[in-house]
């Protein structure tokens, strides 16, 4: 939306004046509306005078305001299928399409195990983005490769499976429909042989860091959670590092007013720095310490190591410590660069990326 609206406004020679970034609308109502604004003032003349973006806190007097409202260039940031930087690509996690008969919870999987114990062989832990967040254990029923003889000795599973053929017949949607033949299986299926880093689809506003992890293999994940392969520490004190939430805060779509994480905007366009190899050792110990910051407490989920009011002095530290060695590898200024600052640096590199 910014990319269309923008670039074709900024063509006809619209400029903006200046900008309320994003808060939300209340009213009298005694039922109140969810309503998240911004207020922008622009003009189709060169009109001599100063331009400010205002947020919560602040009246920022700036040089340009672009569709992204920072004071940066009018740069367009557009879909992409690949990432501009070599590094690995990231994807969505496979779609049930089942109505509900392939996911379990906790007491579901033990009412099926104990009525049918051979089903345990094929029953998986599952997580969408919110399961990921708030350590809820889920699981499915995951059928990829499992012998039919084993199958037919399951009545339960066989009656959920008919229950998901019938469902995906009812749909008007063709890929569902094609998803109807083989009614035993995910609607896309998508199972990773090694560990991997997880990204939720969508994360509160509240959060300074979209809160990562490492996955291992045994974990199917659904289609709210990317997934990113064959990465190791160096890509995840990337990922966490304020410079990498900064350009998702700027870019990324909004869900409300939470964060909304994409591949083909957010994570494809993202440039990548060119470490040494100090720095790039340097981030690979600030983003474990991160990790080993998360283990000094096993009992609290991601959501409750990442809200703002209880996130320990502990992983506080070790962000503070990533956010630096990261930062050093892009040759940004840790004392003086705001964080519009350093979206401004990135679009600029961005722009040198993808001037081809």
């Amino acid at each position: 939306m910014v990319c269309n609206l923008w670039k074709r406004l900024f063509e006809s020679g619209i400029k903006i004046d200046y900008a309320y970034r994003t808060f939300i609308w209340d009213s009298e109502a005694s039922i109140k509306a969810h309503v998240h604004c911004v207020i922008i003032g622009f003009s189709s003349v060169n009109v001599k005078c100063n331009k400010y973006i205002f947020n919560e806190t602040e009246k920022i007097k700036v040089e340009n305001i672009n569709g992204y409202l920072l004071d940066a260039e009018n740069i367009f940031i557009e879909k992409r299928s690949k990432p501009i930087s070599n590094v690995p690509e990231i994807s969505l996690g496979g779609q049930a399409i089942d109505d509900g008969n392939f996911i379990l919870t906790v007491k579901e999987k033990q009412d099926l195990i104990k009525s049918e114990p051979q089903a345990e062989s094929f029953i998986r832990r599952y997580m969408m983005g919110k399961d990921f967040i708030n350590r809820k254990p889920r699981y499915c029923i995951w059928l990829v490769d499992v012998n039919p003889s084993l199958l037919r000795s399951c009545p339960q599973v066989l009656e959920r499976i008919k229950r998901v053929e019938a469902f995906r017949k009812s749909s008007q949607r063709s890929s569902t429909l094609r998803a109807a033949e083989t009614p035993s299986l995910f609607a896309s299926i998508h199972e990773l042989e090694d560990n991997y880093i997880a990204i939720p689809k969508v994360s509160s506003k509240n959060r300074r860091y979209v809160p990562m992890d490492f996955l291992s293999p045994d974990i199917i994940p659904g289609d709210k959670l990317f997934t990113m392969p064959n990465a190791g520490t160096y890509e995840f004190g990337i990922m966490m590092s304020n410079v990498q939430n900064a350009w998702m805060r700027a870019v990324c779509g909004r869900l409300k007013s939470d964060y909304s994480y994409s591949n083909t905007i957010v994570y494809n366009n993202f440039p990548w720095p060119s470490p040494t190899f100090e720095q790039k050792e340097k981030i690979e110990e600030t983003a474990q310490g991160i990790l080993d910051a998360r283990a000094l407490y096993p009992d609290s989920s991601l959501a409750d190591l990442y809200d703002p009011l209880t996130m320990p002095s502990e992983l506080q530290k070790a962000h503070r410590n990533n956010d630096i060695a990261v930062m050093k590898a892009y040759g940004f200024d840790i004392k003086n660069m705001s964080e519009s600052d350093c979206v401004a640096e990135l679009m600029k590199m961005y722009q040198e990326l993808t001037k081809d």
